[in-house]
């Protein structure tokens, strides 16, 4: 069997090389962390042959590419791992390495994250994850994902940030920021529109240019232009008819020449096509274009990739200078000084408290309270004597499957534990099935801790449920969706809006015969709930992983006053979403069937952009969520009425708590353009803050934008522009719920 090689030889031989060349006082450039990394980067560089440039730039293993033995550069470790580190894998196959030290803490997945509102969350959340990465001795996350909700149908829906560009590219700087503060890069993926996964290798996306800029880029911008990202994944699918992994346009022009990233792009696995697109269109580092680089079921050929043999046999006839090839090595060596060759990185730790804590807190403040009639929640432990707890997902572990997000868990409180363990001295917690869903629990050799194998048919779960819920005072389901293919999962979109097994026909049963009922759903997406007018309370429950138990028990009897609101809009039907409304979900194949055209007819009018400018009413609002207590947010002013191109502006606006409970509220602010030369959304999203407020307690919030959040993307004349004239901004705490209006001019 083909084991991970372990790190610990190549760091062994470049302490011994730097011990060596100090001793001998001729410590080289590249070695000495006191000179500028530029000088190191271009004094490695002459160093090296052309070979040894070519190994850098393409994998020698799953998840590993070699450094520079003979110089003493140690190889370099990425990890799958936006919601917690991988477990390894073998060196050459997709199964588990077998080992005993690869469990993780998981975090909540980044939908969850997103619904903090929180950027003091992502900070927290990136710093964890490095120094778990850190620890298991890995030199890049494969994270985080900041695509664009197009679709509720989206299968990775659940690793990205929500529907709005502004929201998720506040969240995903500090991530960013927090991960690399360890010496461990982040690679923000997918770049770019990576909006769904049923046809992903082979969807060519159809798009203007100011959807492009304005909605699909600006969180991968921010990532690089102010988190300074050291590495970006290339997506799966095609832009202007060139995989993404290797397109001009978007890496090229826009992310290495508008932005001036000085990172390292890498190729998604299996995402490399072609090695004259990947020489010249902006692809630095190739990584898992199948088993052997060309097909799959060799093992250790990875001298076949397309940035491996074929290419160096082009420089060696003459094909290609090394011109391009010195500009890729350039950015790796740079990777490997930011990474690999940082003498003070440290240790980072691994499933430490700290961590599950952090965790916690982050799910804590993303679960969303959406609806809550006649104050069911939080659960009152003096009146609740019987408590009926159903559902699939509260026995489920959520931590295994969906892809690269799979992971191996130290720990993972379920649901059902988290009540237990919580109410069981207090309340009885009774527990019935009502429907079975995915039964394996396995995924790439990592099984789930407990057995979901259940004989009895749909309607006899269905009985035992509802008899039992005769005599509760209160019934909690735990539904929603699970991470198996064609739901939330890489490589499948969902197909359908509604939620699978039979889990409609069991809350319908359910209502029937209790008044009291409690729906939490579980999911990265949103859903259809036909049935949700029979039902109290409704809460968005994620994925919150290994504290997914505690995390739901806090919020669901009010240890933890809900403050989450949603990073996208819960549509009432999927024909209410702009990308099927136009009918341009899944696209068009062409004649030759070999590649889907996928035109985004809807262009900027995504999520509550196309709620408003179609005047359709979600079932929940972008932005919304509810609160234990209640907030009053007092008359919005500005600091001026007038302001120059160049200027800011701030608002400022008082929020009161005036309930009983501690709690935090969201005070979203979106800008109206009164009148533009380009058709514009009825408002948009460009400033929140988060404040937490004891009963009783009065806090003023400020909001500052600049005249950025004023401009639109002129596609005519390519740039940003905002034009002069009348600019409302709106502020509330929903995105359907801006009370306070403040008008003001750009001059």
């Amino acid at each position: 069997m083909k084991y991970i090689m372990n790190k610990t030889i190549m760091m062994a031989a470049f302490v011994a090389f730097t011990a060596t060349a100090a001793t001998a006082q001729s410590l080289p450039v590249y070695l000495d962390a006191t000179k500028p990394v530029e000088q190191r980067v271009e004094d490695a560089l002459k160093r090296m042959t052309l070979d040894e440039k070519i190994a850098v730039i393409h994998a020698q293993s799953k998840f590993s590419s070699p450094g520079v033995a003979r110089l003493g550069i140690p190889e370099f470790w990425t990890d799958d791992g936006p919601h917690g580190v991988r477990p390894d894998v073998l060196w050459d196959e997709w199964m588990q390495a077998g080992q005993t030290n690869d469990s993780c803490v998981a975090f909540p997945a980044l939908t969850c994250l997103a619904a903090t509102w929180n950027p003091q969350m992502a900070m927290a959340y990136g710093k964890a994850l490095g120094e778990e990465a850190l620890y298991r001795g890995k030199d890049m996350i494969l994270g985080p994902g900041v695509n664009i909700l197009r679709t509720p149908l989206g299968g990775r829906n659940f690793e990205y940030m929500g529907e709005d560009p502004y929201l998720a590219s506040r969240m995903v700087v500090p991530y960013v920021q927090g991960l690399q503060s360890n010496g461990v890069a982040a690679c923000v993926k997918h770049f770019a529109m990576n909006n769904d996964e049923e046809y992903r290798n082979q969807v060519n996306v159809v798009v203007d240019d100011r959807a492009l800029y304005e909605i699909y880029l600006p969180a991968f911008k921010a990532a690089v232009t102010e988190g300074h990202a050291w590495g970006l994944m290339g997506a799966y699918n095609l832009y202007k008819d060139q995989h993404n992994c290797h397109n001009k346009y978007l890496l090229c022009d826009i992310l290495k020449g508008e932005w001036g990233f000085d990172g390292v792009v890498i190729s998604d696995w299996g995402g490399t096509h072609d090695t004259r697109q990947a020489v010249e269109n902006g692809l630095d580092m190739e990584f898992g274009t199948w088993t052997d680089g060309l097909s799959f079921g060799a093992s250790n050929a990875y001298d076949n990739y397309y940035l491996a043999r074929p290419y160096r046999e082009m420089i060696q006839k003459g094909e290609y200078t090394t011109k391009e090839l010195d500009d890729k090595v350039r950015r790796v060596l740079r990777l490997f000084f930011r990474t690999t060759m940082k003498t003070d990185r440290g240790n980072g730790s691994m499933n430490s408290e700290a961590h599950y804590a952090t965790a916690r807190r982050i799910a804590d403040e993303g679960i969303v309270l959406l609806k809550n009639d006649g104050n069911l929640l939080p659960l009152d432990t003096t009146k609740t004597l019987r408590v009926l707890v159903v559902g699939e997902n509260a026995i489920k572990m959520m931590t295994v499957g969906g892809g690269s997000s799979s992971l191996k868990v130290q720990r993972e409180t379920l649901p059902i534990e988290g009540m237990r363990n919580y109410l069981g001295n207090m309340i009885k917690v009774d527990y019935a099935r009502g429907y079975v869903g995915d039964t394996i629990g396995e995924y790439n050799g990592v099984v789930a801790k407990q057995k979901l194998y259940e004989p009895r048919s749909a309607d006899e779960l269905i009985a035992e449920a509802v008899d039992k819920a005769k005599n509760a005072d209160c019934v909690v389901f735990f539904g929603g969706l699970n991470k198996s293919d064609y739901q939330d999962a890489e490589g499948h979109d969902r197909k359908e809006y509604g939620l699978p097994y039979g889990q409609d026909r069991v809350v319908e049963a359910l209502a029937a015969v209790n008044k009291n009922i409690v729906f939490v759903n579980i999911s990265g997406n949103p859903v259809a709930m036909p049935w949700r007018n029979k039902v109290k309370s409704i809460v968005q429950g994620w994925f919150l992983g290994s504290t997914a138990g505690e995390a739901l028990a806090d919020v669901l009897t009010g240890r933890a006053n809900p403050s989450g609101k949603l990073p996208y809009t819960w549509w009432q039907k999927l024909d209410d979403v702009a990308a099927h409304k136009l009918n341009s979900y899944p696209g068009t194949w062409r004649d030759d069937k070999k590649i889907i055209d996928e035109e985004y007819k809807e262009s900027i009018f995504v999520g509550y952009r196309w709620a408003d400018k179609e005047k359709i009413k979600p079932v929940f609002a972008f932005g919304h969520g509810l609160s234990y207590t209640t907030f009053k947010i007092g008359k919005a002013t500005a600091d001026k009425t007038k302001l120059v191109q160049g200027d800011s502006i701030t608002f400022t606006v008082s929020v009161e708590n005036t309930g009983t409970r501690a709690g935090s509220e969201v005070i979203q602010l979106y800008v109206r353009d009164c009148k533009s030369s380009l058709v514009r959304p009825y408002k948009e999203l460009k400033a929140f803050s988060k404040v937490s407020l004891k009963p009783g307690e009065t806090k003023e919030v400020k909001l500052t934008i600049g005249t950025d959040a004023l401009s639109f993307f002129d596609d005519k004349v390519h740039k940003w522009t905002a034009e002069p004239g009348d600019f409302e901004a709106l502020i509330g705490n929903s995105s359907d719920n801006l009370k306070q209006k403040v008008r003001f001019v750009l001059m």
